[in-house]
């Protein structure tokens, strides 16, 4: 997911898909340890896009 399209969505939509991609991380990590995940490339794209959340609500003042 781009920046710009993060950047216009409200705080509680990205809270929302923060939490969302948390638990998607969670269960790709379950995949990759029972030899089940498909695309490992999606763990990076995953974390990324976290990161990329949690910069936009740090630049707005909203703390986790």
């Amino acid at each position: 997911m781009k920046p710009t399209e993060l950047r216009e969505k409200t705080n509680e939509e990205l809270l929302q898909l923060y939490s969302d991609l948390k638990q998607e991380l969670f269960n790709l990590r379950i995949q990759r340890e029972t030899k089940q995940l498909a695309n490992p490339k999606r763990m990076k794209m995953v974390r990324k896009d976290i990161a990329r959340i949690l910069t936009i609500l740090r630049e707005r003042g909203i703390k986790l």
